[in-house]
């Protein structure tokens, strides 16, 4: 179900979790565009030779995974802030999780906090952190 309004959401909700492209081609347009055309982002071999497990995935990319989530459960709403912790490394082409879960509604402000997670399939966090979104108007 798509939110519209803050009375469509519920304290305790799962919003629809997704798994992103975290392939090389997509990392590598992304790192290219954001101007971090560098083989820690584009490159295994290179990336290992600095003492990481491979390629990353840029930390920007993977809140930029997590406001995807929120987007595709409150299309209209605004993202006000996402902080996150990065506990370790998103390695290119490893499979992650986009979750996150309604901790707090504030009907005053119109403000949705959720909690965020990145998992890998080990059900490792790799990421987490919290948003602030506001989503206006009422049924």
């Amino acid at each position: 179900m798509s939110i519209n309004t803050l009375d469509d959401v519920e304290f305790g909700e799962n919003l629809p979790a997704f798994q992103p492209d975290t392939s090389l081609a997509n990392v590598k347009r992304f790192a290219v565009a954001a101007g971090w055309n560098t083989p820690r982002f584009t490159d295994h071999e290179a990336a290992r030779r600095e003492g990481l497990p491979g390629a990353l995935v840029p930390g920007i990319m993977s809140q930029g995974f997590l406001s995807a989530m929120i987007h595709r459960w409150a299309p209209s709403a605004e993202v006000r802030l996402v902080d996150t912790i990065f506990r370790a490394p998103c390695v290119v082409d490893e499979t992650y999780h986009i979750n996150g879960v309604v901790t707090d509604i504030d009907e005053e402000a119109g403000e949705v906090e959720i909690d965020l997670t990145v998992t890998n399939d080990a059900q490792e966090t790799r990421v987490f952190g919290t948003a602030k979104v506001l989503i206006q108007g009422t049924d």
